[in-house]
């Protein structure tokens, strides 16, 4: 998680984009350049304040199923396990 990597790549299996079209859509939604997608800096603050999760944990920063939950909804995914976390609680 040094950037943006894990992003993209769920974009091509979830939706099939190319890797082009994947990281567009991914720094769309980020509010990012496609170039900042891979600097560990800038990407360390973004997924830090949309509660993406970060290389390592820090306390009070987003991480497991909350950053998944992030993630879905930053990208306007459907992730499996976020979907059955939801069913089982209600949410």
């Amino acid at each position: 998680m040094r950037g943006a990597g894990d992003l993209v790549a769920r974009m091509q299996m979830t939706r099939g984009m190319k890797i082009k079209e994947a990281k567009a859509y991914v720094a769309e939604k980020l509010k990012v350049g496609v170039a900042e997608l891979t600097d560990p800096v800038i990407m360390n603050e973004v997924r830090s304040e949309l509660g993406l999760g970060e290389m390592t944990p820090v306390p009070g920063i987003a991480k497991g199923i909350e950053a998944k939950h992030n993630i879905a909804r930053v990208l306007d995914l459907d992730i499996n396990c976020v979907r059955k976390f939801k069913t089982r609680t209600g949410g």
